[in-house]
């Protein structure tokens, strides 16, 4: 008899829609028939209790083999639900024996498999100790046969790194472990063999009597060319400690390379796979760009070496980016001159993914200096989406600063970004700017947390009312200019509305205070004049949205509407005109 698969899939769907209808914290009954049987999903409730209490009935008549109750909660940002057990009774789940494929084999079966880019990576991984300790990469171990007799006679480092692999690959596989330790024993074997026979037929030539060019056109053609060349260049890296030094090597290996064709293929393919590994350590990241630089320097430095031409149309566009982004200097400018030509772009592709790893890691890019994180997370994100679609998709660098914003919006973070502020309006600034800078909805929202406690405190209004450096007049079009950069920040519409609106009370109650509404209206100034300074208030240019402005509108209303007024300015044409705009932004004209 077939399964009924449209009844199964309705199913399914029943038990999805039951989740979400129970509520963003709800309790599930899980029930198993019988031991080996599978979990399946019976009720969902919203009551603790009620949900205990179905799961003991279920065991209680022997409805059920085993129950679990779990307690789900929604995760608001990605709407799926986290699961924390709170109740399991009844029989053990069995567990069934992994099936192992008769064919199944080792990850890596020979010694050119050890060659591959994720086994380069797993060695360097293994031995990355004593890779630092040598100061060279995982491609150049497999290059250089005194490093692999180096290897070989340390003998523990060596065993060492085959158990870190058998161990792992024995029980994603389910091999035996000491089979696979045998394995690579004997792959290791092979492998240093390989290397120590190429030494021993000096089939690595040194460049000290040799042309680089000429080699590489004699190998080209040959089966074993990307083996030879790899050890050319690992001999003529022999000696040379410390990326700087090492990046300056490597770019005079690539001048030496022939111009153009297979040969030129094969050259700088070496220099770039030893580039990458390089370049994956952070010594080496640090000592080539320099020690002085920051984490957030750092990373702009990066991406200007494998990003030139974007981040020198940036500049050009907006000067001052040029204080964020470090000059590039000795070999890693003339790195970035043979990026910007089209060279290495496997190396670009990998420094630019290690610069947003690093962004969505939880390091600080400047740890004592909060709101030059802000403006160096605001320079990368400018310089990083300029290579969108050459180095990165738009989607990374947007998930990147989506996780970065998530270290912006914490306690210990905006304490230390406000700290340095003396005034309360300052601080009302400088969170409006977090506001601006920060992205991801839920950030945004957080962000107008901060930002809706710091203008709706009591502090707020108080500093605003009483203080002295500042005219009633002046405070109103700063209040005025807060607004509207609030409105700048791309908040949801009811956090806007919201911290706009207590803005607007505090300009209001400054406003009512010193009576410039009345005190305008009643003032002697020519009628065109008070009109355009209580319409600039109406628009909310020199007043906040709210009951300033509101009384501005109400007041200028009424002047226009007085007999003696209307009169007026019909008698004078020419001095109403200048306030058709204001009128306009003040919603008394369409």
């Amino acid at each position: 008899m077939k399964p009924d698969l449209k009844a199964f899939g309705a199913m399914k769907e029943a038990q999805h829609c039951e989740r979400f209808m129970a509520g963003p914290v709800h309790y599930e009954v899980y029930v198993r028939k019988t031991a080996p049987a599978p979990w399946s999903l019976q009720v969902a409730t919203e009551d603790r209790a009620r949900a205990i209490r179905t799961a003991e009935e279920f065991l209680a008549d022997n409805r059920a083999a085993a129950v679990r109750v779990t307690k789900e909660t929604l995760d608001p940002d990605t709407m799926h639900f986290n699961s924390v057990t709170v109740l399991t009774r009844g029989a053990p789940e069995v567990k069934r024996p992994r099936v192992v494929a008769e064919d199944a084999a080792p990850r890596c079966g020979s010694p050119q498999d050890l060659y591959a880019p994720t086994s380069r990576e797993m060695v360097g991984r293994v031995l990355e100790e004593w890779l630092s300790r040598q100061g060279v990469t995982a491609f150049e171990l497999l290059h250089r046969p005194d490093l692999a007799e180096k290897l070989e006679a340390s003998g523990v480092e060596l065993q060492h790194a085959i158990q870190k692999v058998a161990v792992p690959e024995s029980q994603i596989a389910g091999q035996p472990v000491h089979d696979l330790v045998r394995h690579y024993q004997k792959l290791a074997e092979r492998t240093i063999e390989r290397l120590l026979l190429a030494g021993r037929r000096d089939q690595f030539p040194g460049l000290e009597n040799h042309s680089l060019a000429d080699l590489a056109h004699r190998l080209a053609g040959q089966p074993d060319r990307a083996f030879i060349m790899g050890g050319v260049v690992s001999r003529a890296l022999a000696g040379v400690r410390g990326g700087r030094a090492r990046l300056d090597r490597l770019m005079d290996l690539a001048d030496r390379a022939p111009m153009d064709g297979p040969p030129h293929a094969m050259v700088l393919v070496a220099l770039e796979q030893v580039m990458c590994e390089m370049f994956a350590a952070r010594t080496n990241l640090a000592d080539v760009l320099g020690p002085a630089l920051d984490q957030g320097a750092s990373l702009a430095a990066v991406v200007r070496m494998v990003a030139p031409r974007e981040v020198a149309a940036l500049i050009r566009q907006d000067a001052r980016l040029a204080l964020h982004v470090p000059v590039v200097e000795g070999p890693a400018a003339r790195l970035g001159e043979r990026v910007a030509a089209g060279q290495f772009p496997l190396l670009s592709a990998a420094l630019a993914r290690m610069v947003v790893r690093e962004l969505m890691s939880p390091r600080r890019l400047r740890p004592n200096d909060a709101a030059g994180e802000i403006d160096i997370l605001r320079t990368l994100a400018m310089t990083l989406t300029a290579t969108a679609g050459r180095l990165l998709t738009l989607e990374e660098v947007q998930t990147a600063f989506n996780e970065r914003s998530k270290a912006l919006v914490t306690a210990d973070f905006v304490a230390a970004y406000v700290k340095s502020c003396t005034t309360v309006l300052c601080e009302a600034e400088a969170l409006t700017r977090l506001c601006e800078n920060v992205t991801g909805m839920a950030n945004k929202r957080a962000s107008a947390r901060w930002l809706s406690a710091c203008v709706g405190s009591l502090r707020f209004e108080t500093e605003m009312r009483t203080a002295s450096d500042q005219t009633p007049a002046q405070k109103l079009g700063v209040l005025a200019a807060l607004g509207r950069a609030v409105r700048g920040c791309g908040l949801t519409d009811r956090d806007e509305a919201e911290i706009v609106t207590l803005i607007g009370a505090v300009g209001g109650t400054v406003e009512a205070e010193a009576r410039i509404t009345t005190l305008l209206a009643r003032s002697p100034a020519p009628l065109p004049q008070k009109l355009a300074v209580l319409l600039r208030m109406a628009s909310g240019d020199t007043a906040p949205a709210g009951p300033a402005a509101d009384r501005a509108r109400a007041e200028a209303v009424r002047l226009f509407r007085a007999p003696g007024n209307r009169a007026a300015l019909a008698a004078e044409p020419e001095k109403l005109a200048p306030l058709k705009g204001l009128m306009k932004a003040a919603g008394l004209a369409a």
